[in-house]
């Protein structure tokens, strides 16, 4: 897993690691493109479902998540 964000990843850089695993983000919603990256890289594709009460402490869509 990626290191803990410190900040809110902006959509170049959502596009850019989703283009780093091989996804095409063309004009995905952003939830939709994190929940691919999020796929490729073997985890659970939560982002936006957690409430505030997430247990994934070195996710780097955390801080935007929450």
């Amino acid at each position: 897993m990626p290191a803990i964000a410190e900040k809110r990843m902006t959509m170049p850089e959502i596009r850019t690691k989703a283009k780093e695993l091989g996804i095409t983000p063309g004009k995905m919603k952003k939830a939709d493109l994190i929940h691919s990256i999020q796929l490729a890289e073997g985890c659970i594709p939560c982002y936006g479902t957690s409430n505030g009460d997430c247990p994934y402490t070195d996710c780097c869509f955390r801080k935007d998540c929450l």
